[in-house]
């Protein structure tokens, strides 16, 4: 199959409105999270669940828009990641599609690859652009440090590896349990879901 059939099948009417809805699945439960200053996000379940089902490209597209219209809405630092919430969704997807949905240890396993390929993005962003401090819960782990004496790059290195890695794991794993908790009506209507599902 062609790359332009793949997105095609990828960007069915279905994905799109599946794209739709997980956007507001992670911009209402990263809203909560940021107001209740926890050092962990839960933004991106649905950039993941959409990855799992339709692929990396429609993850990918789900964390850019998401992180867009946060920012346009509410919250401006948002925007400033969204190439981090798109990266997101396509390591996701490419772990899908290569079969570490396919077992408990394989999720782990994505989780950590996806909080690998995120922080390659995010650690300059939040040095460069924020000096480390963004208002997430996360910033007490850089403050704890930087008072330890750990420079701000390093303080922001570990800050971002130690609380995305939990995250990721937990972002992971709720969406594959929701893949895997959907009717098979409606999971066979996605065009990857076999990515998931043994």
């Amino acid at each position: 199959m062609s790359l332009k059939e793949q997105l095609k099948k990828d960007f069915s009417t279905f994905t799109l409105a599946l794209i739709a809805v997980a956007i507001v699945l992670n911009i209402v439960i990263g809203q909560i999270v940021s107001l209740l200053k926890l050092p962990i996000f839960l933004d991106s379940i649905g950039t993941v669940l959409v990855a799992l089902v339709a692929g990396p490209w429609a993850g990918g597209l789900t964390g850019l828009l998401t992180n867009l219209i946060w920012g346009l809405i509410t919250d401006p630092v948002a925007a400033a990641f969204a190439p981090v919430a798109m990266i997101i969704g396509i390591a996701a997807g490419l772990c899908a599609k290569y079969g570490l949905f396919k077992k408990w240890w394989g999720v782990i396993i994505s989780g950590v690859i996806i909080t690998v390929a995120l922080s390659i993005i995010a650690i300059p962003i939040r040095v460069y652009m924020f000096g480390g401090i963004t208002g997430s819960g996360a910033d007490f782990i850089t403050a704890y440090l930087l008072a330890t004496g750990k420079d701000l790059f390093s303080a922001v290195i570990i800050t971002v590896i130690t609380d995305n890695l939990l995250d990721k794991i937990v972002t992971a794993f709720l969406a594959w349990f929701i893949v895997k908790g959907l009717p098979k009506r409606f999971i066979s209507r996605t065009p990857r879901a076999n990515a998931v599902l043994e």
